[in-house]
């Protein structure tokens, strides 16, 4: 049986960004296909400046969030990071396994830690090694697939060298996973800087539509998106992003194409207010069924300590063969 395992990170709210990209595609198909896991990773949002209050309300937000949009814990393991020891324990075997010059290239750690310099703080030790502790939540678990946004696919990249690396230094332990993606929307773009991923931590939230957003701000929003100069609605991402974007949306909550929904439309008033009646009603469910769940948070904490429960049987005997593997002394 496929084994998959992926996460979410706490680090804002979620938004119609993570749902299309990853979320709905986990709940509607990912769960049902394979042993499937998914997580909030709550130790990844440990790596920048942070308020502890915040991390732990926005975890419990984030696992509500995944159970409304439709992951079943009869189906699935859903479970939180730091609930399970087996994650910390091997990241740091692979630690010792990976390179300085390899994390220094990673993309999102370029870009962070620029970013920290530039706001007058320092960039946390963590910061350049959490891909090491991403390919960890993978491994431990012997993955086979690691569904992810178009942004994480050098993340998966860099598990499968240490995977390959590991197992040619101390003998097979790990099996050696690959990235898939959605055909659509895997990368949904903000509505006001379509230029730039829809992330959960963004300054401005004018341009981002949050799985909690009520009807009027998500029509709001989107209503308001960035569009393109000219008149002739078509679908091309390096001449008409903004326009790319709202047909990208479109199409994922209709279940339509963008290029042949471009086809359909003469204005970009009417592909704005048909885009933010589709992505009101695809997230109506989502909200009333979260509301529902906030409402019992027993049943969440239920659902969390038997997630974490069945996520450590999983982890612990593979990680205990790496750390026989790599040459340390077992408890006696």
């Amino acid at each position: 049986m496929t084994r998959i395992f992926s996460g979410v990170k706490p680090t804002g709210h979620l938004t119609l960004g993570n749902y299309l990209g990853a979320v709905r595609r986990w709940a509607e198909v990912d769960q049902y296909r394979g042993e499937a896991l998914f997580s909030v990773v709550d130790l990844h949002a440990l790596t920048v400046e942070h308020d502890p209050a915040r991390v732990r309300r926005l975890s419990r937000q984030a696992a509500t969030l995944l159970l409304a949009s439709g992951l079943d814990p009869e189906v699935c393991t859903l479970f939180v990071q730091s609930h399970v020891d087996e994650h910390a324990r091997l990241s740091y075997l692979l630690e010792c396994t990976a390179t300085d010059g390899e994390l220094r290239r990673m993309i999102q750690y370029k870009e962070k830690s620029v970013r920290a310099r530039d706001a007058g703080q320092g960039v946390r030790l963590s910061l350049l090694t959490y891909p090491v502790l991403m390919a960890a939540d993978i491994l431990a678990y012997g993955a086979d697939e690691v569904p992810v946004g178009e942004d994480q696919t050098q993340h998966v990249e860099l598990t499968r060298d240490l995977a390959v690396r590991f197992n040619q230094r101390y003998g097979h332990t790990f099996t050696v996973p690959r990235a898939t993606r959605p055909a659509v929307a895997a990368r949904v773009m903000d509505l006001q800087d379509p230029g730039s991923k829809m992330g959960k931590s963004h300054e401005n939230g004018a341009g981002i539509v949050y799985l909690l957003d009520d009807a009027d701000t998500v029509r709001r929003k989107v209503m308001r998106a960035v569009t393109d100069s000219g008149r002739e609605v078509v679908y091309d991402r390096d001449v008409k992003p903004g326009l790319a974007n709202l047909l990208d949306l479109m199409a994922a909550a209709t279940g339509g194409n963008p290029e042949e929904l471009a086809g359909v439309y003469e204005s970009y008033g009417a592909l704005k207010k048909d885009t933010a009646d589709a992505v009101v009603e695809l997230l109506r469910p989502v909200r009333e069924r979260h509301a529902e769940l906030a409402a019992d948070p027993g049943f969440v904490d239920r659902v969390l300590r038997d997630g974490a429960e069945r996520a450590r049987g999983m982890a612990r005997p593979l990680v205990d063969r790496a750390y026989r593997a790599i040459g340390l002394l077992p408890a006696v």
